[in-house]
C-alpha cells in the first residue's frame, strides 16, 4: 500500500509539472488565440499553493509559495455559485463583514457574470431554495442517498450518529441562542437583495441537483463566492470540497468570502487566511474578483 501511495503521488507530481510546463510554453511561445470550435474563452490565473520548492530549495514549510496557472477557459463550461448569500448572520462582526463584501464585491462580480454570460448558479439552502419559483428541482421526488460502498458495515451504530439512547451523554450541550437561529432561518432568512437570482438564475438545493445542472448545462469550472469560508463554502454538499470529489475544477473568489472567526482569530483572520490556503493545497484553486472581472471583460 505504502508503495502505490508512493507512485500515485509520483504520477500526481508529475502531471502538474506536465500542466504546469504547458502553461508556460503557451504563456512564451503561443499567443492567446479563440478556440477552434468558435468557443468564447475566458483567460484566468488560478493561484494554487503547492507543498513543493523549486529545484535545490530546501524543502521546508517557509519555502511553499503559491503558485498561478494560465488557463483559457470556454466561457460556456464556467459558473458563478453563489454560496448561502443570506440577508443576515448571527454574529454582529460576521455580519458586518458580509454586508462590505457583498456589497463591493460580490455585486459588481455578479454584474460583470451577466453582462458578459458567466452562468449564475444560486445555492441558498433550504428552505430559501425551495421557497423560490427558480428552484430548478432536477431531482426526483423517490430519488434515493447515494449507497453504501458494497460489503460496507453498516456503522457506527444509528443512535450514536444522533447521539440519542446510550449516546446522548456525547451530544453537544444545547442553547436558547440555536433554538432563536433555527426559528429565524425557517421563517425569515432569505436572499441578500444583492444577491437576489435574475430572469431564469437556477437556484439549486443540494450537490446533486448542481451536478445535474452542471451535466446538463456542460459545466467543468465552478467558481464559488459567499459564505461562511470554513462551514458552508467548505462543508455544504454543494462545496467546494464535495463538489471537488465528483470531479470539478472549484476556484475560491478569495475576496469575496469570510470566515466565521474566534477570540482567538478576530484580530487576523486566521480561520479565513487558513482555510483559503487549505483550498489552494488541497482542493482547488483562487483568483480574485478583479482578476475574474477582467478576464471577463476579455473574453472572446
Amino acid at each position: 500500500m505504502t508503495r502505490r501511495k508512493g507512485t500515485l503521488q509520483i504520477i500526481a507530481i508529475s502531471a502538474l509539472a506536465l500542466a504546469n510546463a504547458s502553461c508556460l510554453a503557451q504563456n512564451l511561445y503561443g499567443p492567446w488565440k479563440s478556440s477552434d470550435k468558435g468557443e468564447t474563452l475566458m483567460r484566468i490565473e488560478p493561484r494554487y499553493h503547492p507543498l513543493t520548492t523549486e529545484e535545490g530549495v530546501e524543502e521546508a514549510e517557509r519555502n511553499y509559495h503559491h503558485r498561478t496557472l494560465v488557463w483559457d477557459m470556454p466561457l460556456a463550461e464556467a459558473a458563478l455559485v453563489c454560496v448561502d448569500c443570506w440577508n443576515w448572520h448571527f454574529s454582529r462582526d460576521t455580519r458586518e463583514r458580509i454586508e462590505r463584501i457583498t456589497r463591493e464585491r460580490i455585486a459588481p462580480l455578479l454584474e460583470a457574470c451577466r453582462r458578459h454570460g458567466m452562468l449564475v448558479i444560486h445555492a441558498p439552502a433550504d428552505p430559501v431554495a425551495t421557497r423560490h419559483p427558480n428552484w430548478i428541482r432536477l431531482k426526483p421526488k423517490d430519488a434515493k442517498p447515494q449507497p453504501q460502498w458494497p460489503d460496507s458495515p453498516d456503522w457506527p451504530p444509528k443512535e450514536f450518529k444522533e447521539k440519542t439512547g446510550p449516546y446522548a451523554k456525547y451530544a453537544k450541550p444545547g442553547h436558547p441562542q440555536l433554538d432563536a437561529r433555527a426559528l429565524h432561518r425557517e421563517t425569515k432568512r432569505d436572499f441578500h437583495p444583492l444577491c437576489q437570482p435574475v430572469g431564469d438564475e437556477p437556484v439549486i438545493l443540494d450537490g446533486e441537483e448542481l451536478h445535474r445542472l452542471c451535466a446538463r448545462r456542460g459545466i467543468l469550472h465552478l467558481f464559488y463566492v459567499g459564505f461562511n469560508t470554513n462551514a458552508c463554502i467548505m462543508m455544504r454538499d454543494y462545496g467546494l470540497q464535495e463538489m471537488s470529489w465528483r470531479g470539478y475544477d472549484v476556484i475560491l473568489v478569495r475576496d469575496c468570502t469570510t470566515g466565521m472567526e474566534t477570540a482567538e482569530t478576530a484580530a487576523d483572520m486566521a480561520c479565513t487566511r487558513g482555510t483559503i490556503c487549505t483550498i489552494e493545497q488541497f482542493i482547488g484553486y483562487t483568483v480574485s474578483s478583479d482578476e475574474l472581472i477582467e478576464a471577463l471583460k476579455n473574453a472572446r
